[in-house]
Parts: structure tokens; sequence; C-alpha cells
């Protein structure tokens, strides 16, 4: 016989805003088990968790919870003020019967010294002392939020063994598809304001789920084959007997009424980035750059040669400078050293790590135009806000919902929706999962399948990497990165290790700061050993320019003239000469971008010196 539940939902219904969130949906959660509650954004899921956490009260519905069991609950968005230091906020967290040295345990294992102020933290390290608070009291029950948001691969691999091997139930929402999969014995799918629940961990949840909205949609289309059957027989059939006909039109409302009050499953959002005119081929050359902060190297005699369509992952532990080196390669920040060079044509479209850049006083719609009507410009196009709006799975009424109302996933698909509705060649995407739902993901994975541009992604999300990323940079320590081909689970198999975390504790921090490793000599690179251009050097960086721009207006007529459909059957000797030479042309505007990107790079070196 299963044990009795120590968390129990059941019909549980909420409105906001005249809206139904949830209509009936229902929650049950057995000792020791591991739930995952997945769904699409604005589905109700952070809203479920809140009410099972005895945080909001639904508006009908019962919760029962057993007697003496501890619940302990992670926000999205964790809020930390009011207290001191994180130690403080940690403890008063902790029951009467529960150990006061697991707190500082836990947040030394988190990379916490406990007396940082909660006013001064990162995301990431907000993100560590909340799961050191709810996991301090070892709880009967723990309702997990997004708890991989803005925490780095060390920390999620030791969140995952950590809740593996707690005795708590755990209800977790994420959108990290490996965390789901390695903790998941369940599923419970949150849909249209009710809740679906499959006895499989979620390895098993999307065939399941697309099993369901396909049965859906046959059952949907019988249903209006059945209508349009009956609608022809009220037409022309009208000659039966009364009393018959008056019951076949009561079966014909009954049916259209069916059919208005069936819930459609929601829409896809429809992501596509507003792609600008075609970069050089040499997008990014950077030259053993360095950067340092306060004596401390975050990158050091760094280089690398990103071309034309590259998908370039970079990861690392939280406070490695992944942000730093971002910023390095797409020229927003000088480096210390060495030289990094921008290819020709360059369009970047950039979103931001901490959506800094959404005001939230601002409504949404204001935020696509940037308060100047209803016209937003997609890759140069005018589309009306709400059509756009649509595509990213807002609705109209949304228009004038302030930013700050919406929930974490919203503004990331809002952010998204900035983002891609900018010209470019050259997408840079910080921390882009987070607060993202699944289906966002597989849609945001897609767009950036088909961009014909380059991408360079800063993220933690391991499945993510691997569907997107060409290659990936890695943090080695002491400011050295190194490139590996293929995805996070290629980088995996060449470096035989992962990311590792930093020494938790006080001491072994001071450590490394009183005495920080030797920097090996560096040796000089052709570009900084050289300080002067010769007299050829200096004719071609003058004349390069004129000779790229006149081989780009030759590719164009060669491309205009081998897109005539009826060329090869009027003159196929013509075609083929012009096929070599559209290929020769475009070997010489790659050789000569190259040739120009390394003489600025030596110019400006020669120029510093």
């Amino acid at each position: 016989m299963a044990p009795p539940p120590v968390l129990l939902l059941q019909d549980i219904r909420l409105t906001f805003g005249g809206t139904p969130l949830l209509t009936g949906a229902a929650l049950s959660v057995a000792p020791g088990e591991r739930l995952a509650l997945v769904g699409r954004n604005g589905s109700g899921k952070s809203s479920l968790l809140k009410i099972a956490a005895g945080l909001i009260e639904a508006d009908a519905g019962s919760r029962f919870v057993q007697p003496g069991a501890t619940v302990r609950y992670l926000p999205q968005e964790p809020d930390l003020a009011g207290h001191p230091t994180t130690l403080a906020y940690v403890q008063s967290g902790l029951g009467p019967g529960d150990d006061p040295y697991r707190a500082r345990y836990l947040l030394e294992h988190l990379g916490l010294t406990g007396a940082e102020d909660p006013q001064r933290l990162s995301g990431g390290e907000v993100r560590r002392a909340a799961l050191a608070r709810v996991l301090a009291p070892d709880p009967d029950i723990l309702l997990l939020d997004e708890p991989t948001n803005h925490i780095d691969l060390p920390t999620i691999a030791w969140l995952e063994g950590e809740l593996a091997a707690a005795r708590a139930a755990v209800v977790l929402i994420s959108h990290d598809r490996r965390l789901l999969t390695a903790l998941s014995r369940a599923t419970v799918w949150l849909d249209r304001g009710v809740a679906r629940r499959l006895e499989r961990g979620f390895a098993a949840f999307e065939a399941w789920r697309d099993e369901i909205l396909e049965k859906e949609e046959t059952a949907a289309h019988k249903l209006s084959r059945q209508i349009a059957r009956e609608e022809d027989w009220l037409r022309y059939g009208v000659t039966a007997r009364r009393k018959r006909n008056q019951r076949r039109l009561a079966d014909l409302e009954r049916l259209r009424a069916r059919r208005r009050s069936r819930i459609r499953a929601p829409g896809r959002a429809t992501l596509a980035a507003s792609e600008g005119d075609g970069s050089g081929q040499s997008v990014i050359v950077a030259e053993a750059i360095g950067k340092a902060y306060g004596g401390e190297p975050v990158v050091r005699g760094f280089s690398t040669r990103i071309l034309r369509g590259d998908r370039i992952g970079i990861v690392g532990r939280n406070g490695a400078g992944k942000t730093t080196l971002l910023n390095l390669l797409t020229g927003t920040l000088t480096p210390d050293e060495g030289r990094v060079g921008l290819g020709t044509a360059i369009q970047m479209a950039v979103l931001d790590q901490r959506r800094q850049a959404l005001d939230p006083a601002t409504s949404l719609a204001d935020t696509l135009t940037g308060g100047r009507g209803d016209t937003v410009f997609v890759g140069g196009a005018p589309r009306h806000v709400f059509g756009y709006m649509k595509d990213f799975l807002f609705t109209p009424e949304q228009a004038r919902t302030p930013v700050g109302a919406l929930s974490g996933g919203e503004r990331g698909r809002l952010m998204l929706a900035r983002a891609l509705a900018q010209p470019s060649n050259l997408l840079v995407l910080d921390e882009p999962t987070n607060d993202l739902d699944l289906e966002t993901l597989d849609l945001l994975e897609e767009m950036l399948a088909d961009y014909a541009g380059t991408l360079l992604v800063v993220s933690h999300d391991r499945d993510f990497l691997d569907r997107v990323a060409t290659s990936v940079i890695v943090a080695e320590g002491g400011g050295r990165w190194q490139e590996y081909a293929g995805g996070y689970s290629d980088m995996l198999a060449q470096r035989g290790r992962g990311v590792e975390a930093e020494a938790p504790t006080v001491a072994s921090a001071t450590a490394r700061k009183a005495s920080p490793p030797p920097l090996p000599a560096s040796p000089p690179t052709p570009v900084t050993a050289r300080i002067r251009l010769s007299f050829q050097e200096q004719h071609a960086l003058k004349t390069l320019p004129a000779r790229i721009a006149e081989l780009e207006t030759r590719l164009v007529m060669l491309r205009a003239t081998l897109a005539d459909p009826t060329l090869y059957s009027r003159d196929r000797g013509g075609f083929e000469r012009q096929s070599a030479e559209l290929a020769a042309t475009e070997a010489a505007l790659a050789a000569a971008e190259d040739e120009w990107l390394a003489l600025e790079i030596k110019r400006e070196t020669a120029e510093r010196r």
C-alpha cells in the first residue's frame, strides 16, 4: 500500500486579473518523492508552488500538509532584505530543533563565507545563499523554483548530488533538462489550468506530452467534421420528422458548445532573428589578450579566431571572468595586453544577463517600440507591436502591463524579443536560458540553428550548449582559458573533467590571494614582436578596403547572374565560368579581409608601443 502523501493539493482554482490561471489543478507529494513540475511560462507553475508552500491562498480547493512536516520553498527571486549578513539570512530559516552548524557548512560548500552583505551580492551569490537557507533545516518537503538560475556548473553538480541524497520530497521547477532527467521520478504537467501526472521521470515527458496533444488534435478534427455533417443536414435535410429534427438541432448546438468551450493548446512562440548584412569571413581575432583586476589575472595570454557562422560557448564557475572575456572579445572592454580585432560590417545584438536594460515602470509595448507609437521594426521592416508580441506568446491585453509585473520567464521572452528585433550578424547572449520554459528553449535552439550569423553565448545549461555550440571556451584557472571543439559533452570527453568549483573555505580563498600561482612567461607573439609596418604593409592597409569593396560588388553581380534559372539551359559554359569565378572571388575576399584584419591589429600594436 502506497504511503499517504505529505502534501496534497486538490481542485485548486486561481484567477488573476479576470483570467483563470488554475482551473482544478491537483498536486500529490509522497514522502521522499522526486517530482518535476513542468509547463510553459505563464501556466501557473510558480503560483501552484506558492500555494503548496502556503504563501498565497487559492480561490478554491484544499491544501493538506501532514502534521509536523516541514516545508521549505525556494522562490525564483529570493529577497535577502532585512538581514545584515548571508549567515544571518540562512540561520533565520532554521527551526528550534535544527543544527545551527549546518548553515555555515552549507554556505562554505556553496562558496560563501557568511559575512557577505546581502545588498552587494551577485545574482549567483543570492541564489546560493537562498539554497543554503532552504537546505539547512533538512526539511520534509523541498519546493524549488528554478534553483539553477544564475549559478555555475560546479554548483549545479553539487546541488544535483545534494538533492539526490536528501531524504526530503522534492518538487522541482527547472529549465535544466539534465537536472530534471537526473532527479525526477514522476512528472506533473501544468497545462491550461489543469495538472496531468506521469508516473515516470522527465526523460519520458516530452514524448508523452506530444502524444496527448496529437490525440487532442485528432479529437478536434473529428468534432469539426461531425459539426460539418450536422450543419449540412440542417441545410438540406429539413424534411425529416419534426421531433427528430429538434433532437438533431439540440445535438448540433451541444457539439458547437463543446468546440467553443474546448480550451486549445497554447500556441507556440515564433522566434526569428533579424539578420543583418553578412559580416566578413573573420569576425573576431584575439591575439594574446590579457585582463587583470586588483593584480588578479582574469584573462591572460588568450588567443582565438572566430569565423562567420561559429557558435562559441563560454563556461566556467561564477567569478571566473566569463562576462569579462565576452566583453573583451566584442570590443566592449579594452584588454590590458594583446589586441582584439573585429571584422568588417559587424552588426551586434546583445542579450544582457541581468535584464538590466528593462525599465520595470515601462509598459511591454513601449519597451519593444521605444515609446514611439505602435510599430516595431524587425529587420528594418515595420510590424504592429501586437503582432510581434504574439510571436513571443504575449497577448494584446498585456501591451500596457508594466515590465515589473511580468514573471521571470516573461521578462526573458521580452529581452529575447528586443534582441532579436535588431538586425545582426553577431548575436551575443549572456545566460539566455534563465527563466525560459522548455518549449521556448526548444524554439530558441531551432532559431539559433537557422541563424546565418555568428553566436557568442555564456551559459550554464549543459543541454543547451550541446545543442547549440560548435566549440566551448573553458576557464582553466589562473586567468587561463582553453577552447575545445564541439559542445559541452565533447569538452568533457576531451578535457576529462568538468568545470571545477572554487575552493569553498575562507582559508583557501585567503591563501589564493596571498600566493597567486606564478605566471609563466608567455612567448612573444609575431604581432607584438614587430613594432613597425613596412612600406608594403602600409600601402596594403590603405588599398585593401577599396579592394574588399570591389570584390564585394563583384560578388553581388555574380550571384545575381547565377540566380537566373534559365542560365544553365541557355549557356552551360557561361554558367560554369561564372560559378568558378564566384568561388575564386569568395576566396579572394576572405583572404583580403584576413590580411586587412591582421595588418590593422599590427598597426594598433605599433601605435601603442
